[in-house]
């Protein structure tokens, strides 16, 4: 019975675990959508198209996909921003 609960209590941690995850890459996704934005592309395909990323991933990290870090500094350099302004004060994690 134990080790039933101990079980039970790791996998609600798991799963709160992904859902926190999955809660932040969306605002990973909404912030490079607003950047994008802001650079001028109102199309996230042109803007991927332009910068030699492959535009169906490129839609997928917007939505709020897993992305690797290199493949977020590309990004970020195509938007002409640091990591330290791309996580800036107003983007904070949170558990």
């Amino acid at each position: 019975m134990v080790t039933q609960n101990i079980n039970e209590s790791l996998l609600y941690k798991m799963l709160n675990n992904d859902d926190i995850t999955k809660r932040e890459l969306k605002k990973i996704g909404k912030r490079l959508r607003e950047l994008r934005i802001k650079k001028g592309y109102t199309n996230y395909e042109l803007f991927a198209f332009d910068n030699e990323i492959a535009r169906a991933q490129y839609g997928r990290y917007e939505n709020g996909s897993d992305l690797k870090m290199s493949s977020l500094i590309k990004v970020l350099l195509a938007l002409n921003i640091s990591l330290e302004d791309f996580f800036n004060e107003e983007f904070t994690f949170k558990h």
